[in-house]
């Protein structure tokens, strides 16, 4: 089993988002003390590498793994290149359920699918197709939707407008789909 540091590591690398200590304690049922003395280990560790590619930043009680700012000309090539081409299957399947079953957490996106969506969804935020709304201390758990840039791109008014909008938002299969709970393997 994997010692807290390496699953606090884990959890921030799939993270699309910066993780509060709290939220940290509670994924990994740990004690919050506890997971402050592995985030400075972490920290140092990534410190001590020196050449690494990832860094973890902290902003007050937010930690998120982030790109090195060394590698950043690297970094914005990737992202120019994913932000231009063309949308990938998995891209256009998540975007096409956001579409339709929105708004929608990523846990539901996952359900649905059956993949971690961590990084599609992140990659159609930055393209601006999507929007998450929450994911702050009221609403901890962002809700997806589709962009008002996503509507003008097709030409629609509203998401009532994309055919087949309303047999499929409220497509029984999915909805027992999503009230089912999901065994771990």
């Amino acid at each position: 089993m994997p010692n807290l540091s390496a699953n606090i590591e884990a959890v921030l690398l799939v993270s699309n988002r910066p993780m509060t200590v709290r939220e940290i304690s509670e994924i990994c049922q740990a004690d919050a003390g506890a997971v402050q003395q592995a985030i400075k280990e972490l920290t140092a560790a990534y410190d001590q590498r020196g050449d690494s590619g990832i860094q973890l930043t902290r902003a007050g009680n937010q930690v998120q793994l982030v790109s090195s700012g060394a590698c950043a000309p690297v970094v914005q090539r990737f992202l120019k290149q994913e932000t231009t081409g063309e949308l990938t299957r998995a891209q256009l399947e998540t975007l096409t359920t956001i579409a339709y079953r929105g708004p929608v957490t990523r846990a539901e996106l996952e359900q649905i699918r059956g993949v971690n969506c961590a990084i599609i969804l992140r990659n159609l935020q930055v393209r601006g197709l999507i929007e998450g709304s929450g994911g702050d201390a009221k609403n901890p758990i962002p809700r997806y939707s589709v962009s008002m840039d996503f509507l003008k791109h097709l030409g629609l008014a509203t998401v009532e407008q994309l055919p087949d909008y309303a047999r499929l938002h409220q497509l029984d299969v999915v909805n027992r789909l999503l009230e089912t709970p999901q065994t771990q393997a």
